[in-house]
């Protein structure tokens, strides 16, 4: 709540005028209490966790041919029911998980020095707030996400995460209620490090839970602007750490691939991609020497099984 009963008395107390915004938020959040505002966020990820994802569940679920060519992993679907049972389980873990975290936390955040009223965050502030929470997440998220991947923490809690070998979009808050409050350490960690503004946390949390979402679409679209930020993951780079599933020591990114790739887990995935690549050469070349009539159907003969194995 903003301890003024007038935008005059606000005004003086920051020796200048209100801004529009302020103006906005000082008419929307006067009379409101501060719990109330940071309980918002409860609202807020009921909306991402059950909207956001839609786009991509229902190209997968129709099994929409136009955008068979941007899935990770072609032919692969999830069936409906599957879907739904993985929206539901979402939901209880929400309502018994992650809304009564976000009921209980208020007085830690107010503790560290996150403010509600104004003046409001420059954008300057916002961006390199968020940049700093996304660093440190990261991370943080790295090594607890390595070390779930270990003995008893994965056969008892990280487990539950990977029943599915071909991500879905739902499938980003699919985890053990243990797992949700590990890996909320490090997306805390951020804002109580560099505390600002309710606005720049509801963002941070909105920010972090789409991210989730998009790795975990299956689909990866060329147009996708997150193609444009360095080191970035995506959909493709965490769908692969799915993909080899169980005990996988490959691909523990949050976000960015630069922990991966300093402490030399993403050898299978680099080797992988570069498999890949010579096919696609080599399929590239062939096309051309039949388009050019250098090559014949009757040229490509079965390599003789004694040759193969001495291959």
């Amino acid at each position: 709540m903003i301890p003024f009963t007038s935008t005059s008395e606000v005004e003086e107390a920051l020796g200048r005028a209100l801004s529009f915004w302020e103006g906005w938020w000082w008419s929307k959040t006067h009379n409101v209490s501060d719990y109330t505002l940071y309980c918002l966020n409860i609202l807020f990820l009921f909306t991402i966790f059950t909207l956001a994802p839609l786009p991509y569940v229902l190209l997968d679920v129709w099994k929409v041919r136009s955008a068979e060519k941007y899935k990770v992993q072609p032919g692969v679907h999830n069936e409906p029911s599957t879907t739904w049972r993985c929206y539901k389980v979402v939901m209880w873990t929400f309502f018994t998980v992650v809304g009564p975290l976000q009921l209980c936390s208020f007085h830690p955040v107010k503790f560290v020095g996150i403010r509600f009223g104004l003046p409001l965050p420059s954008l300057g502030e916002i961006c390199s707030q968020l940049l700093l929470y996304t660093i440190v997440e990261d991370y943080g998220n790295y090594w607890l996400h390595r070390w779930l991947h270990n003995g008893w923490w994965y056969d008892n809690i990280h487990c539950v995460h990977h029943e599915f070998s071909t991500p879905m979009s739902y499938a980003a808050p699919y985890a053990h209620w243990a797992e949700v409050m590990i890996l909320g350490i490090p997306t805390f960690a951020g804002p109580a490090m560099a505390p600002g503004h309710i606005i720049t946390f509801w963002l941070w949390i909105a920010m972090r839970q789409l991210e989730a979402i998009e790795t975990h679409s299956g689909y990866d679209f060329p147009w996708n602007p997150t193609r444009l930020i360095p080191f970035y993951g995506g959909a493709e780079y965490h769908d692969y750490h799915h993909f080899v599933g169980g005990k996988s020591q490959s691909n523990f990114a949050s976000v960015f691939t630069y922990c991966d790739w300093i402490y030399g887990t993403d050898k299978g995935y680099r080797y992988m991609k570069e498999v890949h690549k010579k096919e696609a050469i080599a399929k590239g070349k062939e096309q051309q020497m039949r388009e050019n009539g250098w090559l014949q159907t009757d040229d490509l003969k079965p390599v003789p099984a004694a040759l193969s194995k001495a291959l």
